[in-house]
């Protein structure tokens, strides 16, 4: 399992190297160096914790979504987007990320599982434990 964390920090600290380096030869430093900062810390967010919700606070959808894991006796790092400055860039790297522009945003073990409909539909049928189990 160390091994495979350590691969797996490799891999997230080299696709930030290609992503910065691609924003640099595509737009302005100032630019480069905020997207390149929103897409290290969603990054850092999704594979630095076993289960990653981008949220807002405010969002009903977000609200079950923190409370299944809730009843699942699991304790996610939630970012709540609303509620940070920079949250509308975290947002558009979301986007490109995964294709979807809303929230929530749910990843288990650096695994994309989808929105609030996607999680339930993964707990029904029994995906949701076998993502958590692989930690």
């Amino acid at each position: 399992m160390v091994l495979y964390d350590k691969l797996r920090v490799r891999v997230v600290a080299r696709t930030t190297l290609i992503v910065f380096i691609l924003l640099v030869l595509n737009s302005g430093p100032k630019q480069a160096l905020a997207s390149n900062s929103a897409t290290a810390f969603v990054q850092n967010v999704i594979y630095s914790n076993k289960i990653a919700i981008f949220s807002k606070s405010y969002c009903p959808y977000s609200l079950r979504a923190k409370r299944i894991f809730s009843e699942l006796n699991e304790k996610p790092f939630v970012v709540e987007l609303d509620l940070r400055d920079d949250g509308y860039k975290i947002q558009d790297v979301l986007l490109d990320q995964v294709g979807q522009h809303t929230v929530p945003q749910v990843f288990v073990n650096g695994k994309h599982v989808g929105g609030s409909d996607d999680l339930k539909t993964a707990v029904q049928n029994g995906q949701l434990q076998n993502l958590l189990s692989k930690s």
